[in-house]
């Protein structure tokens, strides 16, 4: 099976700080060593640099250089599929906003959200499935919960 992660999870993953880290650390090890694949789109990779340089999200932020580090070695590690926008993701992204009435807090989430539906996708990894959850197509796994249907 194949799993979009999306920023919240990778930051969590990545973040010792973070509350959700040594599960969201547990739930990746899980589905790796069964043998699933983690779907990142680049948009994932921009927004986690943003998040975890920011000092006033952690007290501890990673140094840029860091930051881009985690991120490379994410994009380009065995387990990952690269997966990217395209024509019919900003077409699906055009019609959810329109579809659900979403207004500008929800574009990231829901282009990434578009993104891993026309490339497939059908799980996303989050922190947050109320997220995603809007458009019905997707199942979510936190890292306390494990996998929630959004239905």
């Amino acid at each position: 099976m194949i799993h979009g992660m999306d920023t919240g999870f990778l930051v969590a993953a990545e973040v010792a700080e973070h509350a959700e880290h040594r599960n969201a650390r547990q739930t990746l090890s899980r589905l790796v060593n069964a043998g699933d694949r983690i779907a990142i789109a680049p948009q994932v990779l921009a927004e986690f640099i943003h998040v975890v340089t920011d000092p006033r999200r952690f007290s501890q932020p990673l140094e840029g250089e860091v930051a881009l580090g985690i991120a490379e070695q994410w994009w380009t590690a065995s387990e990952v599929d690269q997966v990217f926008p395209n024509a019919a993701t900003v077409q699906r992204f055009l019609a959810w906003l329109r579809q659900f009435s979403l207004g500008r807090k929800r574009l990231l989430d829901t282009m990434l959200a578009a993104t891993y539906f026309e490339a497939g996708v059908r799980s996303i990894l989050t922190v947050n499935a109320a997220d995603f959850g809007v458009f019905a197509e997707f199942d979510c796994i936190t890292p306390r919960a494990g996998p929630i249907r959004q239905t």
